[in-house]
């Protein structure tokens, strides 16, 4: 016959498990925190530059870009962007990579 486990020792191994789920959830958190953000390209679009770098949207915004709300943000590269907008897109690359 199996001995019962009290309910308290139940509920204390429950949030044991979870404390220790959380501990690798944060782990993998900071690990991600800490590589470096992906290199932006001219042929990404708005919305891979903004998943892999979100800061990256406040520097298009000081350039007038305001492509990351934009339907087209999907399709559009930041190139194809940058000359609607008459942008420099080398600076602009090279700036949003720093």
């Amino acid at each position: 016959m199996m001995k019962k486990i009290p309910a308290k020792h139940a509920i204390v191994m429950k949030m044991m498990t979870r404390i220790k789920e959380n501990k690798m959830k944060i782990k993998k958190t900071i690990k991600k925190i800490k590589t470096k953000p992906k290199q932006i390209k001219k042929s990404m679009t708005f919305a891979e530059i903004i998943k892999t770098n979100p800061k990256a949207a406040n520097k298009l915004a000081e350039r007038g870009m305001f492509c990351c709300g934009c339907p087209m943000a999907m399709m559009e590269t930041i190139e194809q962007g940058a000359e609607a907008h008459n942008v420099d897109v080398d600076e602009l690359i090279e700036e949003l990579n720093k």
